[in-house]
């Protein structure tokens, strides 16, 4: 009996590889990472420490480019063969019911969640609660309500660009900088709103105290902290009690609104073909009661 050579049992489907390539091991990813932590951690230490990162960032991109073009790098690796038998005694198979039983499942905490709406919704409320004690701020300190929007726009500022901010200056209308704080106050108060509608539903127990009280508390602690490294003359012109005050009606503002939002049930312990509605065997309602395919 003729034997098939290796291109006509791969026409025919019968062939069987006894190896096959794989992409090369390499440890330029790594690289990368690591030069990108060392990029951002310098940001907090210093400039020798971005520099080197960045040089361990750009290595690790061509290095990891040169693996792949102009030819990918590639080993060989053999195939062991394990031939296991799959047997079975039942002659039938059973279908996946739709309907699942609260005791089929475990329970994938949480059980219920607030929409995307709620967080904007929150972030946008809360947004609104933070201007108006900002601005109340800058009329019992400064007497004018541009303060603490010049403040707020001026992050953008280096540290020589921040030393020449004078009173005067901060305390006029200047309609650049208002534009700039709008778009940083809406941006980054729909995005903590948008959190807080994710967070708050795992905090079954007194969620506005955590949302309202603790974590405003902790974030302004770590803002605290860090703006003598990051805009140290920034930091000077920032009233920390007035700040915490403002973070707090953020808070407290926006946990409200989300927690009056109505919730919606999740489906994350759902087979990812119920949520779809794609039909795959096994997991098809059943035509009848009582009905099998064989």
């Amino acid at each position: 009996m003729a034997t098939l050579s290796s291109a006509e049992q791969k026409d025919r489907g019968t062939y069987t590889p006894s190896e096959i390539e794989v992409p090369a091991r390499t440890a330029w990813p790594l690289v990368l990472a690591f030069g990108s932590t060392l990029l951002f951690a310098g940001l907090l230490t210093s400039v020798s420490v971005s520099v080197l990162g960045g040089v361990l960032a750009i290595a690790g991109c061509v290095g990891w480019f040169r693996e792949v073009f102009p030819h990918e790098h590639e080993e060989v690796v053999p195939i062991l063969a394990d031939e296991t038998p799959i047997t079975t005694e039942r002659r039938v198979v059973d279908s996946f019911p739709l309907a699942i039983a609260p005791d089929q499942l475990r329970a994938w905490l949480p059980v219920e969640t607030y929409p995307i709406s709620a967080g904007l919704k929150g972030g946008i409320a809360g947004g609104a609660a933070m201007a108006v004690i900002a601005c109340l701020y800058g009329l019992i300190s400064q007497a004018s309500i541009w303060y603490p929007i010049n403040l707020l726009a001026a992050v953008v500022y280096s540290r020589q660009e921040a030393r020449a901010l004078t009173p005067e200056w901060l305390n006029s209308f200047h309609p650049w900088m208002f534009l700039i704080a709008v778009i940083l106050h809406i941006t980054g108060s729909t995005l903590v709103g948008l959190l807080y509608g994710a967070m708050l539903p795992m905090f079954a127990r007194r969620p506005i105290v955590l949302g309202g009280l603790i974590v405003p508390v902790l974030w302004s602690g770590l803002l605290y902290s860090t703006m003598d490294l990051l805009n140290p003359v920034l930091g000077s012109h920032i009233h920390w009690v007035w700040f915490i005050a403002s973070q707090v009606a953020f808070g407290v503002v926006a946990g409200l609104v989300v927690v009056r939002q109505s919730r919606v049930r999740t489906h994350e312990n759902m087979p990812f073909a119920l949520r779809a509605g794609i039909e795959a065997p096994g997991m098809m309602e059943t035509r009848g009661e009582g009905e099998n395919r064989s």
